[in-house]
């Protein structure tokens, strides 16, 4: 047999070989936790190299992203589709070994990670999952869901908050298959940590609730082994395994320094790596017995096969269960899904309720939300507030994981990176929400779901100055159109439950990235609408209002605004004017439609352009050019009730009206 420092070796020199040839990168991190990835890959981690998608898989997260050569190695080595030259090509244009993981360029990656302490917390999304499922699905004689969560992290992950908004909620949910492995080597970027890092970690993650296996030699295969089967013991909390290790492990000169942290170890320090480690091979060269020792295929394959076996008795014992779960595996929406969304949305334009979005999302909830069993909702401490919690509705909170909500307190960073973590695990589609404000606290995990183009349907509710009360450190100005600047996120502004269910739906029904529902606190009116313009709100925009003959200006409008464009509009329209209202609850969605539709929607012929939206107006520029005008808010707030700052701020009919007609040359 290979002995095991030999294989672990194999990381470091990868590690090392790729880093010096891509003149970039992280050689520190690899090296020095080799002999944990080699227990963990070769040991415990059941993972099928012929088929990384497969579902009971164990999921392995490297949350201190820039180590990424330790898990391309490690993959490369068990056998995956990820040859020796994908490694030669670290981090060049459109390699499959990027600098950081990225979910989809790279098999066995489960999760774009990077930026610190979200792999942690996608981590914690998927044991949740795991967790879920199981109580969902497993019945006795049958744990067909029955997988751990493993993850690395560093030091910087336990610096940046939102470690400490997950590991928290993760030990309150006794989340017992996430096993995490802190790489302590007391080093980062700037140097030996004991500066700006004293935290008793063991302390404070025993305070949260997790089983803490201290003081682990990271570089001793039997201390490692006995750890890990000390923490997949652990039936009601989650582990930490404190993990001693030196940074640069086998490099004479720069092991132990930050030195070796972000950077090339140099030629001449990877020769003296090399005859330190007894390791005679040229770069890039992996003998053939430490192959045969890495290689997963067999025992993976082995794995999948059992498993495909309880699987099949599964199917035969309890089939309704096994095809809905089938069905939720592969991301298929029910077969009913678009005939009942569209009987529902037929119900609510025959209603015409009239409410605040946020109580019209709810509506949506409580048509679309029986129909999609893979919801799982949630709020950041704001249930009552975001309306997020229908009659179908069971929270998790109380330890009955049958149920399909969790209020995750006020943790909006690590709600939004816990849903990515579920949504990439796969059978679920969560939604969470908070106020548009605090996608402040969330805005990475927003922009990592965007990265990764994953389903997951972000919630935000008090969309503008209609927060009234609370003021200006509640009323969100610049969020809407910075959101909307996020590449793949689609970003809806319903003006009332009509629009609302679209959105809901649209949602749903996007595969290839995330979707933020922006919602209001204040009533709104229902707009009537013919068939075609109830299809067409599917578009993302389209005409509400129009004229007889062509346009002579139009007014672009979204949300709660709409409202009051819309009585301008057809005040002017009365006069004698020829003004068309265009609502455009997602520009995103808008913007993928044929020319000629958009041509039908905003005609060229027409440079008359007026938009008007209670967020920062600089986005609608695109769509009124330079000599349009833009009714928005590009101040902060104030304090008062949302009426009087609408009236304030100058968001009325007569302030529309008035700025059409001097457009016009009118007024």
């Amino acid at each position: 047999m290979t002995d095991r420092k030999v294989l672990a070796n194999a990381i470091r020199v990868l590690a090392m070989d790729a880093v010096q040839q891509a003149n970039s990168g992280h050689p520190g991190a690899p090296m020095g936790m080799a002999d944990i990835a080699e227990v963990l890959f070769n040991d415990f981690l059941r993972h099928n190299p012929n088929n990384p998608n497969w579902f009971n898989r164990d999921r392995f997260v490297m949350s201190n992203g820039h180590g990424s050569m330790l898990p391309y190695a490690a993959l490369h080595l068990s056998g995956y589709d990820l040859s020796i030259e994908d490694l030669k090509d670290f981090r060049q244009l459109h390699s499959k070994t990027p600098g950081h993981p990225e979910y989809g360029y790279t098999p066995g990656i489960e999760t774009t990670t990077g930026p610190l302490g979200q792999g942690i917390a996608n981590a914690v999304g998927m044991a949740l999952a795991e967790k879920l499922l199981a109580a969902q699905f497993n019945q006795p004689g049958y744990d067909i869901i029955d997988h751990f969560t493993y993850v690395f992290l560093g030091d910087g992950c336990l610096m940046e908050g939102i470690s400490h908004e997950a590991c928290s909620l993760a030990g309150t949910l006794k989340l017992s298959k996430l096993i995490a492995v802190y790489d302590d080597n007391n080093i980062s970027i700037d140097g030996e940590v004991d500066g700006w890092f004293t935290d008793d970690t063991p302390q404070r993650f025993r305070a949260y609730g997790w089983q803490v296996l201290e003081n682990v030699d990271g570089h001793d295969a039997n201390a490692i082994q006995a750890a890990i089967e000390a923490a997949q013991q652990a039936t009601d909390k989650p582990t930490l395994i404190c993990a001693k290790t030196v940074i640069g492990k086998g490099a004479p000169n720069k092991a132990g320094s930050h030195d070796c942290h972000g950077a090339p170890l140099g030629e001449e320090e990877i020769k003296a790596t090399r005859e330190a480690l007894n390791w005679s091979h040229a770069p890039f060269v992996i003998p053939d017995e430490i192959y045969t020792a890495w290689n997963a295929k067999v025992k993976g394959q082995h794995a999948e096969t059992k498993w495909n076996e309880k699987w099949s008795a599964y199917q035969q014992a309890h089939t309704k269960l096994a095809e809905e779960l089938a069905r939720r595996i592969k991301g298929h929406l029910p077969a009913n899904w678009h005939d009942n969304a569209a009987n529902y949305l037929s119900k609510i334009c025959s209603d015409q309720p009239e409410v605040a979005t946020r109580q019209a999302s709810k509506l949506a909830l409580e048509g679309l939300g029986p129909i999609l069993p893979e919801f799982f909702g949630g709020s950041a401490d704001l249930t009552p507030s975001n309306n997020t919690f229908w009659s179908g509705s069971k929270s998790i909170n109380n330890g009955d994981f049958t149920g399909n909500y969790m209020s995750y307190g006020v943790r909006e960073f690590a709600m939004s990176a816990i849903t990515n973590g579920m949504t990439l695990h796969g059978a679920f589609i969560p939604y969470s929400a908070t106020f548009l404000m605090f996608s402040e606290y969330a805005r990475n995990a927003l922009r990592m779901a965007a990265l990764m183009k994953i389903r997951n349907i972000f919630v935000y509710t008090h969309d503008s100055i209609g927060v009234g009360e609370d003021g200006p450190t509640h009323q969100p100005v610049e969020q809407t159109p910075t959101l909307r600047m996020i590449p793949n996120m689609h970003v809806w502004r319903p003006c009332d439950a009509v629009e609302s269910v679209v959105a809901w739906q649209s949602a749903v029904e996007k595969t290839d990235g995330p979707s933020c529902l922006l919602f209001t606190r204040q009533k709104v009116k229902h707009q009537d609408r013919t068939e075609e313009q109830i299809k067409n709100i599917y578009q993302g925009g389209y005409v509400l209002q129009d004229c007889t003959d062509q346009p002579e200006l139009i007014i672009i409008a979204t949300g709660s605004e709409v409202g009051i464009a819309a009585e301008a509009t057809q005040s002017l329209n009365e006069a004698g004017y020829r003004i068309r209202l265009v609502s455009m609850p997602c520009t995103q969605t808008f913007e993928a439609q044929s020319d000629d539709y958009k041509e039908s929607v905003l005609p060229t012929t027409c440079t008359k352009r007026l938009a008007v939206e209670a967020a920062h107006g600089d986005y609608w520029y695109k769509y009124v050019g330079l000599e349009g005008k833009i009714i928005a808010q590009n101040t902060f707030g104030e304090s008062a009730p949302g009426e009087v700052l609408f009236e304030h701020f100058n968001f009325t009919a007569d302030n529309i009206t008035q700025t059409a007609l001097k457009m016009l040359n009118k007024g």
